[in-house]
């Protein structure tokens, strides 16, 4: 029967009899600690990162409609001499204004073909006049309040 002596340079690259005629391989405890804390590491620094996206996405979605409301309210005010008014709100991009002022050039079939609500499916707001602009845009963005900070900051059309 072979004996195996006990070499610190050759105790984890060779099998180990623990009992004779039984051969084991595997990992020691520390090994798999070791390994089980590297994971958590990467996990800590990666997994913040991927649940972010979502949240960068809506805020992304909000500014590009924010951006074709702004360019829809330019070509109302091209046509009419004016932006809509409070009353009459984004409303007046998709149907004509019966309201006083009626807009005397209003396009046939409208500025926009329907007004998006912003993505947590809230409709976006509109101030004429506007505190940031001559007219503002915006989205109450997560937490559909005004103010906020990350995720629930308000979107507009000043950013």
């Amino acid at each position: 029967m072979q004996r195996y002596s006990f070499c610190p340079a050759h105790v984890s690259s060779h099998p180990r009899r623990v009992h004779p005629g039984i051969l084991q391989r595997g990992f020691t405890l520390i090994e798999m600690m070791v390994v089980i804390a590297i994971i958590g590491v990467l996990a800590a620094l990666i997994v913040p990162k991927i649940m972010s996206r979502p949240d960068e996405a809506r805020r992304v979605a909000a500014k590009q409609d924010i951006a074709t409301i702004m360019q829809a309210l330019q070509l109302y005010r091209l046509d009419n001499g004016r932006y809509p008014n409070q009353d009459q709100g984004l409303k007046a991009l998709v149907e004509r204004p019966i309201a006083d002022p009626v807009p005397s050039n209003w396009k046939d079939g409208g500025y926009l073909e329907r007004l998006p609500n912003d993505p947590w499916g809230s409709p976006y707001q509109y101030l004429n006049p506007g505190v940031h602009g001559e007219v503002d845009v915006f989205s109450h963005g997560a937490s559909g309040k005004s103010g906020g900070e990350g995720k629930d900051a308000d979107i507009g059309s000043w950013q």
